[in-house]
């Protein structure tokens, strides 16, 4: 639950009525009201309290606490959202998924897991698709089996990972091998948090806390928050899909619409104790995507399991707000040349890969140029200012085109025919072609416009 300006002004010095200026804001409560919209920091104030500051920052801190998983650029992060519903706003870090690898599996099977993170990797719309973590779970209860996994995984791969024991004696031991990348501990509950403690604070990271229930939950979050520990993900110990569902569902809104701190934190899941079965597994999981779920750690998956569950992820997570786009460049389409057509259309990523794939389809390699338009399609782009002579002309020139084709021909969309005056004036010593109206229409279009461009 957003807090309020009217609320923030109150804990201000003089009860916000101090006026002083020094934060660059003419009066408290245009501080306050700046505070409670994201605008202004805490620290343009110098005469707030330790205290005022610590209960401000966490009244203003996201409803979902933000954790991070390892380090660097493979650092996993979920939590730190604001909304139930994806239209209010939009989700902010996509779900993790990992893969579970048992201390009992053999060398060669634990060999196969660590592969299937890097090999397993899908390009969609210019965005790497991937799994994000390794689970390494004690399951031999042999101190020495754990450890040696734990150290082997930590040499082979830099991905983050999570260290699964219920004895916190091995559990803190293996954290120990490997500290510094941050490994998620878990399970913390009732019996093993006074031990878990001390360890976290003297070596900092993120912790996962079960419980058999939601209310067996809210002591064990309340008494690390009271030890200043935040980096927290939690697992009510859902029974089946439709508890778990039901869970993750009361844990958002009691965070989000109730602002209930004790909640307040991402969530884990393990599919694979709700289902059997690798199918149903991955079925389970794409339910909990949908409804919250912060960390998901499959037992396994293959590239049929995968791809799907990470592309829902992709279009769950994607802002409602902006349509999916590419990168403004020069693409190469098959292995053109200089005397290659070069076409040219906007960087939505439905219009590239139906353009892209047309070309491809016509058998003739050619340069495609795609032009930043905010992810629109042509006709809108047009409309918007977006893709015309103006804003066309440096693009072509910066793409290095010219360098690369002795082609002065520019193929554009046939819907925009009339920028093609415009483009002329922009670009001298160019030729526009008004291309085929449809993307379907290029297959039949480019064989003979290439043959032309030869002769």
């Amino acid at each position: 639950m957003a807090v309020k300006g009217t609320d923030i002004v109150k804990k201000l010095p003089d009860l916000g009525k101090k006026n002083c200026k020094e934060c660059g804001f003419p009066t408290c409560f245009a501080f306050a009201m700046k505070l409670a919209s994201g605008g202004a920091t805490l620290d343009k104030c110098p005469h707030l309290s330790p205290e005022v500051t610590e209960e401000l920052e966490d009244a203003l801190s996201p409803a979902i606490k933000l954790v991070t998983v390892g380090t660097g650029d493979n650092a996993l992060q979920v939590g730190n959202e604001e909304v139930v519903f994806r239209h209010d706003k939009t989700y902010v870090h996509p779900t993790g998924i990992g893969l579970l690898i048992s201390d009992t599996e053999d060398s060669a099977k634990v060999d196969e897991k660590i592969k299937k993170i890097s090999d397993l990797q899908f390009d969609v719309v210019g965005i790497n698709l991937k799994a994000d973590l390794l689970a390494l779970k004690c399951d031999s209860g042999k101190k020495d089996t754990f450890l040696a996994l734990v150290d082997k995984v930590c040499k082979s791969t830099g991905v983050p990972f999570m260290l699964i024991c219920e004895d916190a004696d091995i559990l803190l031991a293996a954290r120990d091998i490997c500290a510094d990348r941050r490994p998620l501990l878990y399970p913390v509950t009732k019996n093993n948090i006074d031990k878990i403690i001390p360890a976290i604070k003297e070596k900092p990271g993120p912790l996962g806390v079960k419980a058999d229930s939601l209310e067996e939950l809210i002591p064990l979050t309340t008494r690390l928050k009271e030890e200043k520990i935040d980096e927290v993900v939690i697992d009510p110990g859902s029974k089946d899909l439709m508890e778990a569902i039901n869970d993750q569902t009361f844990i958002r809104r009691a965070a989000i619409k109730q602002g209930f701190r004790p909640l307040g934190y991402p969530t884990i899941a393990f599919p694979g104790t709700l289902a059997k079965g690798e199918l149903k597994e991955i079925l389970v999981a794409s339910a909990l995507v949908i409804k919250f779920a912060a960390v998901l750690i499959l037992t396994d998956f293959d590239e049929f399991g995968l791809r799907p569950l990470l592309m829902q992820r992709l279009n769950i997570y994607t802002d409602p707000r902006m349509p999916l786009s590419v990168e403004e460049k020069l693409y190469a389409v098959g292995e053109p040349g200089e005397t290659s057509p070069v076409l040219i259309t906007t960087n939505w990523a439905l219009t590239y890969f139906i353009v892209s794939a047309e070309i491809e389809s016509s058998k003739v390699s050619s340069w495609l140029l795609v032009k930043e338009a905010e992810g629109l399609g042509v006709l809108t782009a047009w409309a918007a200012g977006k893709f015309n002579g103006d804003s066309i002309a440096p693009f072509l020139k910066r793409s290095g085109v010219e360098d690369k084709t002795k082609t002065r021909k520019l193929v554009i969309p046939g819907k925009v025919a009339r920028i093609k005056g415009e483009l002329e004036d922009a670009l001298p010593g160019w030729e526009i072609i008004v291309g085929p109206r449809e993307a379907t229409e290029i297959t039949g279009f480019l064989p003979g416009y290439a043959a032309k461009l030869k002769n």
